[in-house]
C-alpha cells in the first residue's frame, strides 16, 4: 500500500516507518518537524515528506494514498494540559479535518492512534475491555474519545477507520521520549542508582513496547477490512498490566546497584486502570507481540549505554515533549498556536 503516516518523525513514527518499508509499503510522511532533530543513532531511511500542519491538511495531500496511519498529536497529559483548547484543536479538530480530507480523496483505510488514557480513572477493578465506560481525567484523554466518535461518524462502505487504544508505551526509538514512565525510571536507575517514583506506585498501568505498537499497526493494515471495520482495540498483552511500584522493582532488579525511592510527598496517581487485550488477540491473530517489560528494560539499558545518553539528555528538551515545546516557544521559534515562526 501507499501509506500516509502523520507524525512519522515522532517517537512511534520513527520506529513504524522503517517497519512499514520493510513490509513492502510505500510511506509518505506528514510532519512539521517539531521533534525531528532529537535523533539518536543512524538516521532512518528518508521518505517523501509533506511538511504540513495537521490543521492545514486538504484532500490534495491525501491523493493517491491507500491508507492513513494517524499518529500525530499533542501526545501526553502534561503537554495536553498546557493549553486544553489547543489540545482539542490539534488532537480532535485536526483529526476530523484529516479524516474528511482522506475520505474525500478516496482513502479507504484510516488507522487512528488512540490511547488507553481515555479510560482514565478505572471504574472497575477488573481489566477493562473495549466496551468499558470512559472516565478521562485530562484533555488528552478526552481528545482521544471525541476523535474516535468523530471518526466513527465518517465510517461507511467507502471509509474504514480502526482505533488502536495503545497501552502506555516504552522502549527505545531513534526519537526517544524520556517522559514515559519506564524510559524515565531506567534513566534514573542508570545515572543516579535510584529508581525514583513520583507517585506512591499503587496505580495500575498497562504497558506496551513501541515495536509491538508498530506491529499492531502493520497487522491491522493487512487485516481484511470486514473483520476490523470501525473496531476499537486495546493494544498490548493482557499479561502486561503492572502496578507502578512493581515496574520500579523490576527496573531495580535489572539495573544492578539501583534501589527504589519515592519523591517527597509522593501520593496516589489518579490514572489507575488495567486493560484486557484479549479482543485484538482473538480478532487479529496476525498481531503477535514479542516484548515483555523485562526484555524492554534490558533493551533500554543497552541503548542508553551504547549511545552515551546522560540523565540531563533524557530529562532535557530533546527527549521531553513539554520541555521541547516550551523551549521552542521561549526561543521565538513557535508561536502560541504551536506554528513555526519564519526566521
Amino acid at each position: 500500500m501507499r501509506v500516509l503516516v502523520t507524525g512519522h518523525e515522532g517517537y512511534i513514527g520513527s520506529v513504524l516507518t522503517p517497519m512499514l518499508q520493510a513490509a513492502g509499503h510505500e510511506v509518505v510522511g506528514l510532519d512539521t518537524g517539531l521533534y525531528a532533530d532529537g535523533l539518536i543513532g543512524p538516521p532512518p531511511a528518508p521518505v517523501a515528506t509533506l511538511p504540513v500542519d495537521l490543521r492545514d491538511v486538504t484532500p490534495a495531500h491525501c491523493a493517491e494514498v491507500d491508507a492513513v496511519v494517524h499518529l500525530a498529536a499533542l501526545c501526553n497529559d502534561p503537554l495536553g494540559n498546557l493549553d486544553p483548547d489547543l489540545t482539542y484543536a490539534v488532537n480532535l479538530h485536526a483529526t476530523q479535518r484529516l479524516a474528511a480530507a482522506a475520505k474525500a480523496a478516496g482513502v479507504t483505510r484510516f488507522l487512528f492512534s488512540s490511547s488507553c488514557s481515555l479510560y482514565g480513572k478505572g471504574l472497575d477493578d477488573a481489566p477493562l475491555r473495549e466496551d468499558a465506560a470512559f472516565n478521562p481525567i485530562t484533555p488528552y484523554g478526552t481528545s482521544k474519545i471525541e476523535s474516535e466518535r468523530a471518526l466513527l461518524a465518517l465510517a461507511d462502505d467507502e471509509f474504514s477507520p480502526v482505533f488502536l487504544r495503545n497501552a502506555t508505551a516504552y522502549g527505545f526509538s531513534p526519537r526517544l521520549r524520556g517522559d514515559l514512565v519506564v524510559n524515565d525510571l531506567v534513566g534514573h536507575a542508570l545515572h543516579t542508582n535510584e529508581v525514583r517514583l513520583q507517585s506512591d506506585g499503587s496505580a495500575w498501568r498497562p504497558l506496551v513496547h513501541v515495536e509491538d505498537i508498530c506491529a499492531a499497526f502493520l497487522a491491522l493494515l493487512a487485516a481484511p477490512r470486514e473483520r476490523v471495520h470501525a473496531r476499537a482495540y486495546n493494544v498490548g498483552r493482557s499479561t502486561e498490566n503492572y502496578l507502578i511500584r512493581d515496574v520500579a522493582e523490576l527496573v531495580a532488579e535489572v539495573v544492578a546497584g539501583s534501589r527504589v525511592t519515592f519523591a517527597a510527598g509522593a501520593s496516589a496517581d489518579l490514572r489507575n486502570y488495567r486493560v484486557s487485550c484479549d479482543l485484538i488477540a482473538a480478532e487479529v491473530p496476525e498481531f503477535q507481540p514479542t516484548w515483555t517489560l523485562r526484555k524492554g528494560i534490558e533493551q533500554l539499558v543497552e541503548a542508553y549505554t551504547r549511545y552515551g545518553l546522560r540523565l540531563e539528555d533524557l530529562m532535557g528538551p530533546a527527549h521531553q515533549r513539554l520541555k521541547r515545546i516550551t523551549a521552542l516557544r521561549a526561543a521565538g521559534r513557535l508561536d502560541d498556536e504551536l506554528r513555526w515562526i519564519a526566521p
